[in-house]
């Protein structure tokens, strides 16, 4: 197998947000970031219409962040990590805008902010409305390719992190334009593969999400944490496109109301703050009402209106792709899988718990989420702790030594994941019980995966499914129909050959 070691002696593997910014922030310092598609392109942080929570309002400040995102988090939010990113935050938007990201300003030339579900003040800010992860991956894109110590090779797919004594000492990768494997060894490797959304049926993220950095850290050793909790956006636009286009929570947060299939508001008797109410309550209550009424709908006819086109484009163009109208019609909608808050346990410099590996964005688990993420919360969690890693990831030469078995199955995406894909939505889904996540496990188990990229969806899958079934109790993103009460507060670990287990 040909070697060629990391740049520096730093690998990242990802190129959304996460990826990138930390390697921006690594510069001059060489690094190698692989992508198993093209910079820039198909990402999550791409499709991130929400905006970013910072306290950079006048009425506002870290501590109110802070105290919002700890109440969204149902109790598993740490606390030392979340003041982290409501401290650092503003500094990290004044990052994006010294690097030319135009957020939306007010006449007044200041930011200007909006309100999402459980934030106590209006402290998101946008880009054209609904275009903040676009133009931000664009203007990341572009000052990548500009910057001459960050070394990118495209379609580049790892399969397995090495290792040597217990520690991360590079990855094999595929190699896909030159059909071959390859390693890249490093000293220090950092994960930025995203979530786990492909994994769902219906799913506001690239069908590619499926969890790879997961099974790679497990694989070498690295403990993962709070798998259980898979966030369900409440508005994913029920048009039958797959991924499921968003409507995003800011409609909500200029006044759009949720209505059933017969026009009645349904959020008000469900939370005190209706339709800004947490995610969790907030995409239950929407099943609830399809599954009883036959649909739900977003109406924004009388918040938004005529405005629609110009604050809202992309929502907009979805909606007429769909045959929708949202200036004179309700949309329809559906919860879809849309956040990870569990992930590789890392602390807040980004270190996972074995030697040589780091994590940042979806798939670290660095604690500000908890048990349900706070709105608009997650990009700037890649930008603060991407940042954090940037300085504490040392500085060595290249590691030239490394070597890596080639992959046992055909180095190809998972063949074909609808099965599963159908299967975790019905049993690992917003509403879960032992009988489902039982028969799910058993279905896994049997379906042996034909493609490497098959392996690693459904090792992910899994693993999501067994922190699922472990967690006896209902908490935030966690529905347990069949134990609908609240332990005492506490993190699932999994490791392998520990499997699950609570601290």
């Amino acid at each position: 197998m040909r070697a060629e070691p990391a740049q520096g002696g730093i690998l990242i593997v990802g190129a959304g947000l996460a990826g990138l910014y930390t390697a921006l922030k690594l510069a001059p310092h060489p690094v190698t970031l692989v992508t198993a598609g093209h910079l820039g392109a198909g990402g999550s942080s791409v499709w991130a219409q929400g905006g970013l929570a910072a306290a950079v309002g006048a009425d506002d400040s870290p501590e109110e962040h802070l105290a919002d995102t700890i109440a969204a988090g149902a109790g598993l939010v740490d606390e030392e990590a979340a003041r982290i990113l409501c401290t650092e935050g503003p500094a990290r938007i004044d990052d994006l805008l010294s690097l030319g990201v135009p957020f939306d300003r007010e006449e007044d030339g200041t930011l200007r902010l909006g309100r999402e579900a459980a934030h106590g003040r209006n402290r998101i800010v946008h880009v054209g409305g609904d275009e903040a992860g676009a133009t931000i991956m664009r203007v990341l894109t572009e000052k990548a390719r500009q910057t001459p110590s960050i070394t990118v090779r495209e379609r580049c797919i790892a399969y397995e992190l090495l290792t040597e004594d217990g520690a991360v000492t590079g990855a094999a990768c595929w190699d896909a334009e030159a059909g071959e494997a390859l390693a890249i060894p490093a000293h220090e490797t950092v994960l930025a593969t995203g979530g786990t959304g492909g994994l769902f049926a219906v799913t506001t993220n690239p069908l590619h999400a499926q969890g790879h950095g997961l099974t790679l850290a497990y694989e070498a050793g690295a403990t993962l944490r709070d798998l259980e909790f898979v966030q369900f956006h409440p508005t994913g636009i029920d048009i039958g496109r797959d991924p499921a286009p968003l409507a995003t929570e800011a409609l909500r947060g200029e006044g759009a109301v949720l209505r059933d299939v017969h026009g009645r508001r349904f959020m008000p008797e469900l939370h005190p703050d209706a339709e800004l109410a947490p995610r969790d309550v907030v995409a239950r209550g929407v099943a609830l009402a399809i599954k009883t009424t036959g649909g739900a709908f977003l109406d924004a006819r009388e918040a938004i209106g005529a405005r629609f086109p110009k604050a809202f484009p992309t929502v907009f163009e979805a909606c007429r792709e769909g045959g929708i109208d949202p200036r004179v019609k309700p949309i329809p909608i559906a919860p879809a899988a849309h956040y990870h808050m569990g992930g590789v346990l890392t602390d807040t410099d980004g270190r996972a718990d074995i030697p040589g590996l780091w994590a940042v964005g979806e798939t670290a688990s660095t604690g500000v989420h908890g048990a349900n993420r706070l709105a608009s919360n997650s990009l700037l969690e890649a930008l603060v702790f991407g940042a954090r890693a940037a300085r504490a990831l040392p500085r060595n030469g290249a590691k030239e030594d490394g070597t890596a078995a080639e992959p046992a199955l055909p180095a190809r995406p998972a063949a074909n994941l609808a099965p599963l894909r159908r299967a975790m939505s019905d049993s690992c889904g917003l509403l879960r019980d032992e009988a489902g996540l039982t028969a799910l496990l058993s279905q896994i188990e049997g379906d042996r995966a034909k493609t490497l990229g098959g392996a690693l969806a459904r090792t992910a899958a899994r693993l999501v499914a067994e922190a699922a079934l472990a967690r006896r109790e209902s908490r935030g993103a966690h529905q347990r129909t069949d134990f609908p009460d609240q332990d005492a507060p506490r993190h699932s670990l999994t490791r392998k050959p520990d499997g699950v287990r609570f601290a």
